[in-house]
């Protein structure tokens, strides 16, 4: 029975979250699964993912074939690096990506000013603590 870590889908259309399972390769994609890894929501910003990096990496001993996206999802969590130096490898750990910003949407705009306002209202009160000791 060959066993793959693959991703079922859940939520509804255009607002889907992934599970990452284990299954035989032969069950549907959404169908039984053996065991249940954690699950990627790609629809925070960065990309939520959340692995038991302990079970995936164990599957991984056990000789379960990971799919592509499977694959890049251990990566990120940090199970595929994990696995790669029990088996004597050299790996470096990923660090999770920064929150992308878009430049020109209202709401950066917003919190732009907002930080702005923060720092001039901190080097107001600065000169007048120091007009106070004086």
């Amino acid at each position: 029975m060959p066993v793959r870590i693959r991703l079922a889908q859940r939520g509804k259309k255009k607002n889907r979250t992934f599970r990452v399972i284990v299954a035989d390769s032969r069950s549907p994609r959404d169908g039984k699964f053996i065991e249940d890894l954690g699950y990627y929501d790609p629809q925070h910003n960065p990309s939520m993912v959340e692995i038991d990096v302990d079970k995936a990496v164990a599957w991984l001993d056990k000789g379960a074939q990971p799919s592509e996206r499977a694959q890049k999802i251990l990566e990120i969590s940090g199970a595929w690096a994990q696995w790669r130096s029990t088996k004597g490898e050299v790996v470096s750990i990923p660090q999770p990506p920064e929150e992308k910003i878009k430049s020109s949407s209202k709401a950066n705009k917003k919190q732009q000013e907002e930080n702005l306002d923060e720092e001039s209202n901190n080097e107001s009160s600065e000169e007048f603590s120091d007009r106070e000791e004086e």
